[in-house]
């Protein structure tokens, strides 16, 4: 049988098949002529278009002339009329025939008129459209409108409107009283007047008609002027009709940048509280570019595009001449080359595509097996070795690239189908069987034994066994550990110390501990290999021992192969490297527990009346959540938690009050209410003392004055009498067991008025840090009197910027945040209505969670871990939005964070630990939660599942005291919450 890797038959290198590469010279060649030929078209038509840019300038420029100088030669002709020299209407209306000719000849024209130095003036006007007929109230049969003012003697002024039909008889006439006009106020009648000549004004709109036009005036005898309004409507239609594409831009415009022509004349006219003349600029923001920037020769780039320009001057169109702006956008104008260059590209790639069929033949038999190389390399890249196997190939370098890498493809199988076995289990014990069976497998022995390093020792012991593909339990066999270093194991462990492998040959009387393993397997000799099992600093943490049966046969030797051990060796690295991240995830995992448990426990030793607090909590957060994993009741049927949820829930428990560590234990275990560091109560006793040692005074002085003996003993004792009273009082209220009522205020703030006198400065001994705040205020000149309970500037303790949360804080947070970080005024902490905290001091203990929030949502969980800030952070939040740090709602919060609301509600209720208050009875605790549920202020499916399950009764039995445990009526309780009719 020939060999694999030698060719049937003569093979050619690769190389001799370059030739194929003349597919690619070709395209390139076309590539280059279709550029070619574009650069050159280009340079054609913008050539042509300057030329073409020189004709629109040249046809506008005649098209004004042969609109001006028609009108001027009829003025010179109509200026000669005698009537223009006429004093009244009636003498001047012949002038009507001859000026609704001149009208009907020449369609621009909007009106001719006269205007005389007394202020006369008669204007001859066409009716052409029914809007002027409207506009000027005229008649519906009117042709022609004579608009006539006269100027009578006394200066009295009558203006009127006559209305002709086509043949110029009469229809109507109207007196216009308002009409206020005089030609003598207007620029063509002064222009005109001052010059021999003709005038002609700048282009402007119309006042009657709203057109577009100019005016036209020469003198007509030495008191008239003759005056024509030429519209320039056909301007613009000129144009229309020079628009080199359907994009340009053309307009025409006078020395102001008044637009006069535009192709949408529509857009000439501004109406917006009188009519004027649009801006040139506004018309386009290519126009805008053009005329208030700076264009680079003929080329502009706006408005997202290249232009090419043209703008020259016209003498024509009013005094200072109009100027012409033509702009064609580059891409519409180069069309043709575009067209043009794609037909190159079009050619090209049909003379390509016709010689492509000869490539095709000569490369169709060398590119498959390439192709298919490819298609395989991916395939392996991909992970996929099912793909069939590469095609022989001519060519010698592909035929053997082919052969090698099937043998390539089968060994990457098998390691990567191995190893994603092995990492796939997430458990120690199968992860052991796992790579027992794939080993035994691979290397198609009997048995296999694997032996594992205890912790950090030198002790390798047996942790599974594998006979006939079947689990063995390791004390039937008595397979004994070795120590590593002693050197009184077997040989082939000895061996294994210091290689990587060892392959053995074992009969039954050298296999020592072995041997009823090779009585399982019914064979009197076996071949042993041994592999050691390191880490990444290539520590040994194992051994992996193979049992193959000796049959004395040829295929034996085949299982012992240097390259089958490599395998073996190179899956066995992968199979430890598996089995130390297992270990080592163990160990992170007890090590994170550990650490969690001692946080807990040092924020419950941090104050001796929440001990056991952290460690109470989480335990009752797991039964309510194993009962709810457990429960067939729908609002639990989704919530079957996984092994990371459970690790999530176990950690939130624990860290849940993670944040405590923070708040100082002086406001955690405030037992009274001027309790700091210390009770103040004490302080206020002294000035009780001073206030009865001055009443021993005064009897004294008025004694020794002489006083009435028995009349100042009786003051005195009453007097001594109120003072202790008071102060009982006062001590009363400082414990905060019971609840203010309005009396016991009125009264505190009676006894505040009272006063005693001190002599010692109250500045001397304390810190820097209460200096500052004393220093609020000036100094008293000493002896001073003051308040028995005072309420002082430096009791108030400012709280520090950096303490402030923005209302958009990241983590959500809605707290009212009050002004003071403390207010220690005696009066104002004595005056508390129920227990013993302050505004500041609640917001202090509560300030809890959000440093829990924002310490756990800082610590870097993996991401199945990700919900522990989210779980931890919500036990005070209430289901109505009233709760804090964020007022969530209930569907605003998972399951497991409600749960840890009730347990952390009811082991509060049930702690025999707190100063503040006495521990509840089950039955008293119960009752207030229930109130809660009604009030939506705790999640109501979990209270009940928290009362149907008995929940409440398994934790009372290991944590509360036999005492505290009384009846309860379970359907009363639900009864109370709600839950039922």
């Amino acid at each position: 049988m020939p060999s694999p890797l030698r060719p049937e038959q003569r093979r050619l290198p690769l190389h001799v098949h370059i030739s194929v590469m003349f597919t690619f010279l070709l395209l390139l060649t076309g590539v280059v002529l279709g550029l070619f030929n574009y650069h050159q078209t280009t340079k054609i038509i913008l050539s042509s278009s300057e030329k073409l840019f020189t004709r629109i300038e040249q046809d506008v420029r005649l098209d004004l002339q042969a609109t001006y100088q028609p009108i001027r030669h009829l003025l010179s002709l109509l200026a000669e009329n005698p009537a223009t020299q006429a004093e009244r209407l009636d003498q001047r209306l012949p002038l009507l025939r001859p000026f609704s000719q001149s009208l009907t000849d020449n369609p621009d024209l909007a009106s001719l008129y006269l205007g005389y130095a007394n202020g006369d003036f008669f204007m001859v006007r066409p009716l052409r459209s029914a809007a002027l007929k409207s506009l000027l109230k005229a008649p519906e049969a009117a042709t022609y409108q004579v608009w006539s003012i006269e100027h009578g003697p006394q200066g009295e002024v009558h203006s009127q409107s006559l209305f002709f039909d086509q043949a110029l008889a009469p229809i109507s006439r109207r007196d216009n009283p308002q009409d206020r006009y005089d030609p003598r106020e207007r620029a063509w009648f002064t222009d005109a007047r001052q010059q021999t000549g003709q005038i002609t004004t700048e282009p402007y709109v119309f006042f009657s008609t709203h057109t577009v036009g100019t005016t036209l005036g020469r003198r007509s005898g030495e008191n008239a002027v003759i005056g024509a309004d030429l519209t320039l409507a056909a301007l613009s239609a000129t144009l229309d009709k020079h628009r080199v594409t359907p994009s340009t831009e053309v307009a025409l415009f006078d020395a102001d940048g008044n637009a006069v022509a535009y192709p949408d004349s529509s857009r000439l006219i501004v109406d917006d509280r009188t009519a004027r003349l649009a801006r040139v600029t506004d018309l386009s923001p290519a126009l805008h570019a053009l005329l208030t920037g700076n264009p680079q020769g003929m080329r502009l780039h706006a408005d997202g595009r290249q232009w090419i320009v043209a703008r020259s001057h016209i003498q024509e169109g009013g005094p200072k001449g109009l100027q012409l702006a033509l702009l064609v956008p580059e891409d519409e104008l180069l069309i043709d080359a575009y067209r043009m260059r794609w037909q190159g590209a079009l050619i090209t790639l049909a003379t390509l595509l016709l010689c492509l069929p000869l490539g095709w033949v000569i490369s169709r038999i060398l590119v498959k097996p390439l192709h298919a190389l490819v298609k395989e390399a991916d395939a392996i890249r991909s992970f996929d070795f099912n793909f069939p196997l590469a095609r022989r190939s001519p060519v010698l370098e592909v035929d053997q690239l082919s052969l090698s890498m099937a043998r390539m493809k089968d060994t990457l199988g098998s390691f990567f189908r191995i190893t994603d076995s092995l990492c796939a289990e997430t458990r120690f014990a199968p992860l052991l069987q796992r790579v027992l069976f794939e080993t035994v497998q691979i290397a198609q022995a009997q048995a296999g034994l694997i032996y594992l390093r205890e912790n950090d020792g030198n002790r390798m012991e047996p942790y599974g066994l594998v006979i006939e593909g079947t689990p063995q339990a390791l004390e039937a066999f008595e397979v004994e550990g070795h120590d590593l270093h002693k050197n009184n194991g077997p040989a082939w462990f000895e061996q294994l110390v210091s290689a990587n492998n060892v392959v053995s040959h074992l009969g039954f009387d050298q296999a020592g501990d072995l041997q009823k393993i090779l009585l399982a397997m019914a064979t009197p000799r076996v071949h042993l290999i041994g592999i050691r099992l390191h880490n990444r600093h290539n520590e040994t943490i194992g051994l992996l021992v193979l049992l193959v049966e000796d049959s004395g046969s040829a295929a034996d030797l085949e299982k012992l192969r240097p390259d089958r051990i490599a395998f073996l060796q190179a899956v066995s690295g992968a199979a430890a490297v598996s089995i130390e991240s297992q270990r080592l995830q163990a160990r992170q995992k007890q090590l994170l527990d550990a650490f969690i448990q001692l946080l807990a426990g040092a924020i419950d030793a941090k104050s001796p009346y929440t001990g056991g607090h952290c460690q109470r909590v989480p335990e009752l957060t797991l039964m309510l959540a194993q009962a709810a994993a457990a429960s067939r009741d729908p609002a639990f049927s989704a919530y079957r938690p996984s092994e990371d949820e459970w690790e999530a829930l176990h950690i939130a428990a624990w860290l849940h009050d993670c944040g405590k560590v923070t708040t100082p234990e002086y406001v955690v275990d405030k037992a009274t209410k001027l309790e700091t560091i210390n009770d103040r109560i004490h302080e206020i006793r002294t000035r009780f003392e001073v206030l009865k040692r001055d009443a021993w005074i005064s009897y004294w002085q008025a004694l020794a004055t002489g006083g009435d003996e028995a009349t100042l003993a009786r003051l005195r004792d009453a007097s001594l009498m109120a003072l202790d009273d008071d102060f009982t009082f006062v001590a009363r209220c400082n414990l905060g067991s019971e609840a203010m009522a309005e009396a016991d205020l009125q009264r505190l703030d009676e006894l505040a008025q009272r006063t005693w006198t001190r002599t010692l400065d109250d500045r001397l001994g304390v810190s820097w840090e209460e200096n500052r705040r004393q220093a609020r205020t000036s100094a008293p000149v000493l002896p001073v009197t003051e308040k028995l309970l005072a309420d002082k500037p430096e009791h108030l303790v400012e709280r520090d910027p950096s303490e402030l949360i923005p209302e958009d804080n990241p983590w959500g947070f809605k707290l009212d945040v009050p002004r003071y970080k403390y207010n220690r005024g005696e009066l104002y902490n004595l005056s508390i209505a129920r227990g013993t905290l302050t505004r500041e001091e609640r917001y202090i203990i509560n300030h809890h969670m959000v440093q829990t929030i924002m310490m756990l949502s800082h610590l870097p969980f993996p991401g199945h871990l990700d919900s522990i800030a989210e779980i931890a952070g919500g036990h005070h939040e209430k289901m109505d939005g009233t709760g804090y740090p964020k007022r969530l709602k209930r569907e605003d919060m998972s399951l497991p964070a409600r749960m840890m609301a009730i347990a952390d509600i009811f082991e509060a209720l049930t702690a025999a630990d707190r100063p503040y208050k006495k521990a509840k009875s089950l039955s008293e605790a119960l009752g207030i939660m229930a109130t809660m549920c009604r009030e939506a202020h705790i999640d109501a499916d979990l209270f009940g599942l928290f009362i149907n399950e008995g929940v409440y009764m398994a934790y009372a039995t290991r944590f509360l005291d036999p005492q505290q445990i009384d009846a309860v009526d379970p359907a009363s309780l639900l009864h109370k919450a709600g839950l039922t009719a």
